[in-house]
């Protein structure tokens, strides 16, 4: 397992610094990225988040059928969050139809 203390956490995400991902393959690339900039193996991730070795190898490859909830649990163990939005504005916000 790896944890970082509070002052890796400043040094690791800059405010305003936000990636793009479009397609598994730039997921994968970010997770990756990430990844090695914690200096963690695969295996070690792997181990952290409960899911095998090939699964982290074939979500850094960007493969399109990996599983949402894994892929969730590794966003959060390398501290990363999944933003969801709309070109349009806020989908967040549930209108009741009262």
């Amino acid at each position: 397992m790896f944890y970082l203390t509070g002052t890796q956490w400043h040094s690791i995400f800059p405010i305003g610094n936000m990636d793009t991902a479009k397609n598994p393959e730039q997921l994968g690339a970010s997770v990756r990225a990430r990844r090695k900039q914690l200096k963690v193996t695969q295996k070690d991730l792997a181990m952290t988040c409960g899911t095998g070795l090939r699964f982290i190898i074939d979500l850094e490859k960007g493969k399109p059928t990996c599983q949402i909830g894994k892929i969730l649990q590794v966003l959060q163990a390398l501290g990363l969050k999944l933003r969801i939005s709309s070109p349009g504005g806020d989908i967040g916000k549930v209108r009741s139809h009262e």
